[in-house]
């Protein structure tokens, strides 16, 4: 997957589907309202990490999971024959 360069490709298809849906701006407002919350000079970056991931991770739409998913099942499948 690596040497074909697909990984490469389904992140950028990954990034693009989070741009389009919206995901990427609501991560954005999550990470500044925290900020302005807890204090500028009070948050790092491993404590937004922290906190942002469990709620991005579940954020993400099930269509583009499901986009996702068959993309990598069409390239193993592609690779297996």
């Amino acid at each position: 997957m690596i040497e074909s360069g697909e990984k490469e490709r389904l992140k950028e298809l990954l990034r693009e589907r989070l741009i389009e849906c919206g995901w990427r701006d609501e991560m954005k407002s999550l990470c500044r309202a925290y900020t302005r919350k807890k204090g500028r000079n009070n948050v790092t970056v491993d404590d937004l990490v922290h906190v942002i991931t469990p709620k991005g991770r579940a954020s993400v739409p099930d269509p583009v999971k499901a986009e996702l998913l068959q993309r990598i099942r069409s390239f193993l499948a592609s690779t297996a024959t």
